[in-house]
């Protein structure tokens, strides 16, 4: 069949890791794909850049094991195919009040799909972790095998570089500002600058802007809010680099509890450990302050004690904003859009600051959905856009937020 070079089978908007993803599964399969991006490839305006992003089996929501299980090894497949690492294993620690429920959660979903772990108390844990992790009495710590970091900017490379290896065509600066059906042309899509794309499946992937681009396109308001987060690197004191270096047993981790405070061991830094708290505050993703990120004092409380004084808590050395896309209940978006477009449109979105990880599963989900309208081995009911018209916060869930709302002082 011939193609202009306007007519694709497939049309991806949004080049972040979702949206590239997509296309390098897609363009696999031998589709003929477009990858579109409104700013530059590999740019710092959203949720797809930076130096490092943990992978973790280890969540409250059971829902979340098999995507991330299926990850691991999408990862390596696609390291493989490509010749260079953007996966490092580590293994995982989850650390927290021995009452928190969502501690208690992530132990329950360990036990469900057979993930091995171990409790530990505080005496434990600094036995485990050689002094270097120090907890209260009345904390338990959950070690799991099944962590790891990611490199994000040499990842999103990765798969862009996979699909137009694969054939894709990928075209940055080309901001959609319109999808339409047009008859048997299938879906037309139209960019600010005046080109124009048509395509018999479209996947809208664009992060930040996802609730301002389906508004436009349908009608449809999805509950999808972004959030500027602050990426703090302290400074680890002489003699105690090595100690908290990855390949020297030192685990990703996360801190459940108010804030909750997530971090990598020292790789992208050398003498730098990245630790942050998961949250931020709301922001427009077209006017944001760029103003230096808060770093709240119980960050670097914490920061203090749980590294007993091994890390300089004064202040981080190094800060790099972020974009969240937040729903109520902090699951995603992946569903068709539906109304006129039925199942030939397809979004994945409102990933809240977890999904990075899982975005080799989400890619194949999307393509999948995409081409044959269904996703092979997987239950998407938790991530409708419907569970918002039955409840507007979403899933129902017997623990509190891990996504702190901040307050802006700028």
């Amino acid at each position: 069949m011939g193609y202009s070079d306007s007519e694709f089978d497939v049309i991806v908007v949004g080049a972040g890791v979702m949206g590239s993803s997509t296309a390098y599964q897609l363009a696999k399969r031998g589709q003929k794909t477009l990858l579109l991006e409104q700013f530059d490839f590999l740019h710092h305006r959203g949720s797809s850049h930076g130096e490092s992003r943990t992978i973790r089996a280890t969540y409250p929501e059971d829902y979340y094991f098999g995507l991330v299980d299926e990850s691991y090894r999408l990862w390596e497949q696609a390291q493989s195919e490509i010749g260079f690492k953007v996966y490092f294993k580590a293994q995982q620690f989850d650390m927290g009040p021995s009452d928190a429920k969502s501690l208690l959660s992530v132990i329950a979903t360990c036990r469900k799909n057979a993930i091995p772990y171990q409790v530990l108390d505080h005496r434990e844990v600094a036995e485990r972790f050689s002094g270097r992790i120090n907890i209260p009495e009345d904390w338990i710590g959950v070690s799991c095998e099944l962590g790891g970091i990611i490199k994000p900017t040499k990842a999103v490379s990765m798969f862009q570089m996979l699909a137009f290896k694969n054939g894709a065509c990928l075209k940055d600066n080309i901001k959609v500002v319109s999808i339409n059906k047009d008859g048997d042309r299938g879906l037309k899509v139209a960019a600010s600058n005046g080109e124009i794309f048509w395509g018999k499946k479209c996947v809208v992937t664009v992060g930040g802007w996802m609730r301002n681009l389906v508004r436009t396109v349908c009608g449809i308001e999805l509950p999808i809010q972004p959030l500027e987060t602050n990426v703090c690197y302290w400074r680890i004191k002489d003699g105690h680099e090595v100690e908290y270096a990855i390949g020297n047993d030192f685990p990703t981790f996360a801190s459940y509890g108010h804030p909750y405070i997530y971090g990598t061991p020292s790789l992208e830094y050398p003498g730098l450990i990245k630790v942050a708290v998961h949250g931020g505050y709301q922001c427009n993703p077209d006017k944001r302050p760029w103003g230096p990120g808060l770093v709240p004092d119980s960050l670097k409380q914490w920061v203090e004690q749980r590294f007993k004084g091994k890390v300089d808590s004064s202040k981080p050395v190094i800060t790099q904003l972020c974009v969240y896309s937040m729903t109520p209940d902090e699951d995603f978006v992946i569903d068709f859009l539906g109304g006129e477009f039925g199942k030939d449109v397809v979004i994945g979105g409102g990933f809240s600051g977890h999904g990075f990880k899982m975005s080799p599963a989400i890619g194949r989900i999307l393509a999948d959905l995409a081409l044959i309208g269904e996703a092979k081995g997987v239950e998407l009911k938790q991530f409708r856009i419907a569970r918002f018209e039955e409840n507007p916060r979403g899933n129902l869930k017997e623990y509190e937020d891990q996504v702190g709302l901040l307050k802006s002082t700028l």
